[in-house]
């Protein structure tokens, strides 16, 4: 039932429903380091994941689960009501790569990609989603991140241009 105010001032029979801003949106987010370098290590995987996750968490966008392999990252997280998609991005991008660079100094030129797919994962689908980017080293011994990306561009039915899918420096067109 919901819940209802009278407002002062007004007659006692004149009811106001007090409104609600509800909002459930799990996305599936993936970006890679710039030139698709492998820079995410056996060292650093683990505190990145959980430096990335805790981004999420002040940002109300709740991680669900971050993983990745060698060049890649992967957030499953519920979007918060309050944050855009390109804020989460820019928040968790800029604040891991400035954190990641004082871990060690070869971590100094460490840069992600600008770009990244975000996708919605139905509520159904998040213990799978879970449990894919929980197997991100195993996943990867069998398809590259360039194919994985492609498969869930395709999935989702995202048009994209074949040359930003290149390995290293984006081509000079002209």
């Amino acid at each position: 039932m919901p819940q209802r105010k009278a407002l002062k001032g007004r007659k006692p029979n004149k009811i106001v429903l007090m409104p609600q801003s509800l909002s459930k949106v799990y996305t599936h987010i993936i970006f890679s380091t710039k030139h698709r370098k492998s820079l995410i290590d056996g060292t650093i995987d683990h505190d990145l994941y959980n430096y990335i996750g805790g981004i999420c968490k002040e940002l109300e966008c709740n991680p669900l689960q971050v993983g990745g392999h060698k060049n890649h990252v992967h957030i499953l997280c519920l979007l918060s009501r309050k944050v855009t998609q390109m804020k989460l991005l820019q928040e968790v991008k800029q604040g891991s790569s400035k954190w990641i660079k004082t871990m060690d100094e070869r971590y100094a030129n460490f840069y992600w990609q600008d770009g990244y797919g975000i996708f919605s994962v139905s509520p159904k689908r998040v213990d799978a989603v879970i449990e894919y980017i929980k197997n991100q080293h195993v996943h990867h011994h069998k398809m590259s991140f360039k194919d994985e990306y492609r498969r869930f561009l395709e999935h989702y039915g995202v048009d994209y241009d074949e040359r930003y899918l290149v390995i290293g420096p984006a081509p000079r067109w002209g």
